[in-house]
């Protein structure tokens, strides 16, 4: 890739990504607020989860901006941990916030995996 080529507009795809990232993050904070309004030892693996989602998030959104070399292998891990993240929150099906979590990890997990397989 040439320099022109790695500082021309982001792909529609990586847009999405990024996008999809920052909404995940986003939610994922919300719901780590909502947790601990609830209190409970079992919202500890919940909590785990949401703390991991949330870094991993931001971290490979940030990454994705900057065109870091690193930026496939980050959307893959940024990818299992979304799915960890999902399946936790769906621990709790009937709280509309855990649900609202568990779509938005799922969607930025999908978005993810195809940039994972992208040469970006």
């Amino acid at each position: 890739m040439t320099q022109a080529e790695n500082m021309s507009a982001m792909s529609r795809e990586m847009q999405d990504c990024v996008a999809a990232c920052m909404e995940c993050h986003s939610v994922c904070e919300e719901t780590m607020s909502s947790c601990m309004q609830m209190g409970g030892q079992a919202q500890m693996q919940i909590m785990r989860a949401l703390i991991d989602c949330a870094d991993m998030t931001r971290m490979c959104a940030d990454m994705m901006m900057r065109r870091s070399p690193l930026s496939a292998e980050m959307c893959a891990m940024c990818a299992k941990a979304c799915e960890m993240c999902a399946e936790a929150c769906m621990s709790m099906p009937d709280d509309p916030q855990m649900v609202r979590c568990a779509q938005a990890c799922r969607r930025c997990a999908e978005t993810c995996r195809a940039m994972a397989g992208m040469a970006m």
